[in-house]
């Protein structure tokens, strides 16, 4: 192609390109005339192309020269763009969150039927057994259990009910602490080959598991049932996304591919912390809501459609959030 007729069917681009740094050259570029950074970076490599192919074919040096300084102004612009911190959470949590569990969904899957498994056989076996019950939790935590979630018409009442806000207050800083910890050592047990992941999510599994057959032996279940529903959405939820998150660091480890061990693991880690910032943040709102709201003496009913609610908006969100119109997977 001869460098007139190149000119001629590029030069709008330029043009265009010209006048889209000029906005983000300015000192103050508003809202509404800040440029869409997509349409940006496809004309910037446009522009790095039609540059490679200036001096491939030995167009003139005043052309190249053109072009170079273009190229160099947009990538100035591009790698100092730096939008707002409350545009980048609201992205992240928009589409950002949900699309990072969704990539690496294979390891939640694992993650999710070895902590569901147990919570199913630790219930079998108490049920049929209530005596394994002691094989998970001691005589005095089994008591404090017990009064906890013994009947509302009992005579001890309900533990909950003489909460003051205070109170409310010190048990969401306590939940708080408590469930980070725990996503925290779900996640770095994935160090162990995987391992420790797994037995972390074996573990709270029979725990949660045994501790619902055996209330449910005593009467107790309503109780208990209302009380965790709402809250369970997010948190035992976030337990299992931390799990998955730990399970793909053990894997970069057993098989790293092309890459030595040590790169594998920091693909792997680059790639699950945006999973684990958001099971951070649904650990915050799990702990909100058990401080705040579970313990409330509301009707059993209206406790089990709030909590529904709950699990039916959090996995709409995960399998849904962020997904553009005619897209595939996320």
């Amino acid at each position: 192609m001869k460098q007139a007729r190149f000119e001629q069917q590029y030069r709008p681009l330029w043009d265009s390109l010209e006048q889209q740094l000029d906005q983000l050259e300015a000192l103050r570029v508003s809202r509404k005339k800040r440029l869409p950074l997509d349409r940006f970076v496809a004309d910037y490599r446009q522009l790095c192309h039609q540059l490679a192919l200036a001096r491939e074919r030995t167009y003139s040096l005043e052309l190249q020269q053109y072009l170079n300084n273009l190229v160099l102004r947009a990538h100035r612009q591009l790698y100092r763009y730096n939008p707002p911190l409350a545009d980048r959470i609201g992205v992240f949590f928009a589409s950002g969150f949900p699309a990072a569990v969704r990539r690496q969904w294979k390891w939640h899957l694992v993650s999710a039927l070895s902590f569901v498994l147990s919570i199913a056989l630790a219930w079998i076996l108490v049920q049929q057994q209530p005596e394994m019950i002691y094989t998970v939790v001691d005589e005095a935590m089994l008591s404090d259990l017990e009064l906890m979630y013994q009947p509302a018409d009992s005579a001890g009442g309900d533990i909950h009910a003489g909460r003051e806000g205070e109170d409310d207050v010190l048990m969401f800083g306590f939940y708080i602490k408590n469930n980070i910890g725990i996503a925290f050592r779900t996640f770095a047990g994935g160090l162990l080959l995987g391992v420790g992941a797994i037995f972390v999510m074996l573990f709270n599994g029979s725990f949660f598991g045994a501790i619902a057959g055996h209330l449910i032996n005593t009467g107790g279940h309503e109780a208990f049932f209302t009380f965790v529903i709402a809250h369970g959405a997010p948190e035992l939820t976030a337990i299992v996304l931390a799990g998955g998150a730990g399970l793909r660091l053990g894997w970069s480890i057993i098989a790293p591919g092309q890459w030595s061990r040590l790169d594998a693991l920091r693909l792997a880690a680059r790639d699950a912390l945006p999973t684990m910032y958001g099971v951070f943040a649904l650990l915050l709102l799990a702990a909100f809501i058990e401080a705040f709201w579970s313990p409330r003496d509301f009707d059993a009913t209206l406790k089990y459609s709030v909590g529904a609610a709950c699990w039916a908006l959090l996995y709409l969100y995960l399998f849904f959030g962020g997904r553009q119109r005619g897209a595939g997977k996320g």
